[in-house]
């Protein structure tokens, strides 16, 4: 699988997704859309918004949190094919 993760350094959840994929030693490409010029505007284009953290799975993009709930450590552990809990 190639993923991407569009995330900013100050973002919260996108901390919590990067430890979650090294936790699980997933390999991703991160992108820095505070950084990298024309991240944000990729993220509004596909999401009609700035919300990070994003991913793109085999060009498929997912939100792998809610707003005000964090990052889904459920669904992305299914999606992922890996066993998580909180604790981990």
């Amino acid at each position: 699988m190639e993923l991407t993760v569009y995330m900013a350094h100050w973002c919260p959840d996108c901390r919590a997704a990067k430890k979650f994929l090294d936790q699980h030693k997933i390999p991703y490409t991160e992108i820095d859309i505070e950084a990298t010029p024309g991240a944000a505007e990729t993220v509004i284009e596909h999401v009609g918004k700035r919300a990070i953290p994003q991913f793109v799975m085999d060009g498929e993009w997912v939100q792998p949190y809610k707003p005000g709930q964090g990052f889904l450590y459920e669904e992305m552990a299914a999606r992922f094919g890996v066993k998580h809990t909180r604790s981990s």
